[in-house]
């Protein structure tokens, strides 16, 4: 089997060769790391994917954020970011959509946001949204058709940004102000999330009528650790019914599979989530709150399909911890329909020998011998 044959056959409940061997990238802090450790060949430094050991599978989730190289779904206002103060530690900087951050300059963390990119009034909307202009030339290279026919000749998994109805939009409002705009201005809200629901698929259709994807990915983060960050109420009041026209017509236009990824304890959305009609939930992040693959399977029945649900943490633990580990997700492997990967970054506190126990141990534990047809 090749590498897209095998992804989709996990998928659809079919016999694979062998379970294919991915992660979710690492903390730039890790790369440093292995680079320091021995790592050898194109190791790209800063950023998160990557980087590919050459005990893996060739990496899926490269050029999501930017649909290949194809098309750029983030609002374009023409400007660019200005430093307004500079220390040994921070900068504050004035974003090109007009808000303002303070980004550390030690370390992996995020920025704090002083003041957002749209403020939650019609006046603010009317302003941002004639940034995410999809038909904006400045979003497609110009010999984008050309590595679209190239894209196609591809060996390995690949996939598109089909969608972001809460994810980006919260990056531009804050969580705060997403939330109370919801309750207190529904209509300003709706039509939000509405236009950005046309964003998307009008900036994908000419994609999808010249490359045959592997499956959509949708980016939420819409969960943390004891639940979500909106309400099922909330979900099936603004989110539902955009995310189904949505589905159908990436369905129409030939996409096998849609993935959705959030972060968190996703148990109280998971389910409406599967009435939408996605495919795929990622990253099953493990937690404080132990969340469990098997568990959820056995909750949910095999229309939940499932990308993650590898405890990142247990990694540097040990072969022990991590046979152990592994062995109890085989339920959820032998039934199909679930492919185990890290459940998110891996973490400097890993190191390179580590991950290649790890990769070792993955495939001794789901050898093809091992794997239930």
């Amino acid at each position: 089997m090749d590498h897209r044959e095998r992804f989709s056959a996990v998928f659809n409940y079919q016999p694979v060769d062998r379970l294919p061997v991915y992660f979710f990238g690492t903390w730039p802090e890790t790369r440093e790391r292995w680079i320091a450790e021995g790592l050898e060949g194109a190791c790209q430094r800063g950023g998160s994917s990557g980087p590919q050991l050459a005990e893996m599978d060739p990496e899926w989730e490269s050029s999501i954020w930017d649909n290949q190289g194809l098309a750029s779904p983030f609002p374009l206002s023409g400007r660019d970011n200005v430093v307004l103060e500079e220390t040994a530690d921070h900068r504050v900087i004035r974003t090109s959509l007009g808000g303002l951050i303070k980004v550390g300059k030690l370390g992996s963390t995020p920025p704090q946001h002083l003041e957002p990119d749209l403020r939650p009034t019609r006046e603010d909307w009317e302003r941002f949204k004639t940034y995410l202009d999809p038909d904006d030339p400045r979003r497609r290279p110009a010999d984008w058709q050309r590595r679209a026919d190239r894209l196609n000749r591809r060996e390995g998994v690949t996939c598109f940004l089909a969608g972001s109805l809460f994810g980006h939009v919260r990056d531009w409002l804050g969580v705060e102000a997403l939330c109370y705009l919801a309750h207190d201005d529904p209509v300003l809200f709706e039509e939000i999330v509405e236009y950005v629901a046309e964003f998307h698929l009008r900036l994908t259709a000419p994609l999808l009528e010249r490359v045959s994807f592997d499956f959509g990915y949708v980016f939420e983060d819409c969960c943390f650790n004891t639940g979500p960050l909106l309400s099922p109420a909330m979900y099936r009041r603004f989110y539902d019914r955009h995310y189904r026209r949505m589905i159908a017509e990436y369905r129409r236009r030939g996409v096998p599979l849609l993935l959705i990824d959030s972060d968190g304890k996703v148990d109280d959305l998971l389910p409406l989530w599967l009435d939408t009609g996605f495919d795929i939930i990622f990253p099953i992040e493990v937690g404080t709150w132990k969340a469990s693959p098997v568990a959820l399977r056995r909750r949910h029945g095999k229309r939940l399909r499932m990308m993650g649900g590898v405890d990142k943490l247990v990694i540097p633990r040990g072969e022990a911890a991590v046979r152990a580990h592994l062995e109890a997700l085989r339920p959820a492997v032998d039934e199909g329909g679930y492919l185990p990967i890290p459940d998110h970054r891996i973490p400097p506190d890993c190191s390179l020998e580590a991950f290649r126990t790890y990769l070792r141990v993955f495939k001794e534990t789901f050898a093809p011998d091992s794997v239930a047809p």
